[in-house]
């Protein structure tokens, strides 16, 4: 570390609501880090000049949230292979050398949720169907491809967005009509939303479940409720469940590292901060 304090942050409008000042505060309080990490609502048309202005005060990097993980891509010098994938990145990094570093860690997030959560849990052991097809889906199918799962069924409202999905990462993919969602659970090993539905203040979830496996390993993206209806139907199955926080803990915590030089811990004190517990 030089004499400057290093400073982060997330990049997003709005932004009040996110959890990440609260993790990655916490972070450097734990590992006794002088930095501070900064909630920074920019809009679409200052990202460009506010991406340029940060390293020279002192910004070692900056989480990227809605609506600007797309646009990064082509604002970064350096764009690692998976946030290329993906089509977006959640994490920069602004090098010594002036260059801008964008990364995707949503899917290592979700992976390592499901292992830290589910321990037993191994994606290769069958299908995985995926609910929705937006920017989070593309990360969690990119990550199932690479950890091995054998088949990833996605349904999304609008079919072409699915279809999309598919003509990107090939034969490994297959397409359901929204209306066969439910068709689509039935075998599955892995299970997932990653739409909003369910969230508090959006649509109830109603994809039909009664195709769960007991043996199913269920995950929601969606945190706020932390349990969901989706999760407490795959409960009274009987599937593990996983909820969608620790996606939100283990995604923090590469950038985190780069940035601050400390690999940080997620316990349970860390969901506890993040829960204001």
């Amino acid at each position: 570390m030089s004499d400057k304090i290093p400073l982060a942050g997330v990049v997003g409008s709005p932004i009040a609501h996110s959890k990440s000042p609260l993790l990655q505060n916490h972070w450097l309080r734990t590992y006794g880090i002088e930095g501070h990490y900064i909630p920074m609502d920019v809009s679409q048309s200052d990202l460009k000049s506010v991406l340029e202005i940060l390293p020279k005060i002192g910004f070692v990097g900056v989480n990227v949230t809605i609506p600007h993980k797309e646009t990064v891509l082509g604002l970064a010098d350096l764009v690692t292979d998976r946030a290329a994938l993906i089509g977006a990145a959640n994490t920069l990094i602004f090098r010594k050398d002036g260059k801008i570093h964008a990364d995707n860690t949503d899917g290592y997030g979700f992976i390592q949720n499901l292992r830290q959560n589910a321990p037993d849990w191994d994606a290769a052991s069958g299908p995985a169907a995926v609910i929705g097809a937006g920017g989070a889906a593309r990360a969690v199918v990119a990550s199932l491809v690479e950890v091995g799962a054998p088949e990833i069924r996605i349904s999304n409202r609008t079919r072409a967005r699915a279809d999309a999905l598919k003509a990107e990462f090939g034969a490994k993919i297959t397409v359901y009509d929204w209306v066969q969602a439910g068709n689509m659970i039935e075998g599955a090993a892995t299970v997932v939303n990653t739409t909003s539905l369910g969230m508090v203040g959006k649509s109830e979830f109603r994809v039909p479940l009664d195709g769960l496996s007991p043996d199913a390993v269920v995950t929601d993206l969606v945190y706020t409720p932390l349990r969901t209806k989706f999760l407490e139907a795959a409960e009274a199955v009987g599937c593990t469940t996983v909820d969608g926080l620790g996606m939100l803990l283990h995604q923090a915590a590469p950038g985190f590292e780069r940035w601050f030089g400390v690999r940080p811990e997620v316990n349970e004190a860390t969901r506890n901060v993040v829960l204001g517990l």
